[in-house]
């Protein structure tokens, strides 16, 4: 029974693991399309300060000495703007540049609510015959049948011993 439920176990963790590449492909392409789109924004934004002399600090600036409410609350949107583009366009990078096991390992560090549970929405389940998942999903397998095999441990049966005949 112990080995039985490890099996399941390593499949059920195996399974679950080779969907990583799928996912993370996916969670890449829509930070890709974010951060494009968050570009577009910003370099408006820069252009438009630039006609007017001003870099981006100081048309940041302006927004925030305003006596209008609603400007400075679209200054402070814009700001934010700003810092999501920058923060996501490194986490980007990083994606880009990371191999598998630092795709899985790192996700915390690089890994946008909003843009992960878009790719969730939409995601689709594939089966994994890239090197990367094959290479998750055996050691999901690896991982799994362990982990079962050492949470039923105490629940084993206890072999009886024969020692020179007889039993002890």
């Amino acid at each position: 029974m112990r080995r039985t439920l490890g099996v399941i176990g390593g499949v059920g963790l195996g399974l679950t693991l080779s969907q990583f590449p799928e996912f993370s492909q996916q969670y890449e392409q829509r930070l890709g399309g974010a951060v494009d789109e968050l570009r577009i924004i910003v370099t408006d934004f820069d252009a438009d300060a630039a006609r007017e002399g001003l870099d981006r600090e100081q048309a940041l600036d302006r927004y925030e000495a305003n006596t209008d409410t609603f400007i400075v609350g679209r200054g402070a949107d814009m700001e934010a703007t700003i810092a999501r583009y920058e923060r996501l366009s490194q986490h980007l990078v990083r994606v880009q540049n990371a191999g598998p096991i630092e795709k899985l390992s790192g996700m915390a560090e690089f890994y946008d609510a909003q843009i992960a549970a878009r790719a969730w929405e939409n995601y689709e389940p594939a089966v994994p015959v890239t090197p990367e998942g094959i290479a998750l999903s055996g050691i999901g397998i690896l991982g799994g049948y362990s982990l079962v095999s050492l949470l039923t441990l105490p629940f084993r049966r206890r072999r009886q011993r024969r020692t020179w005949g007889r039993r002890i």
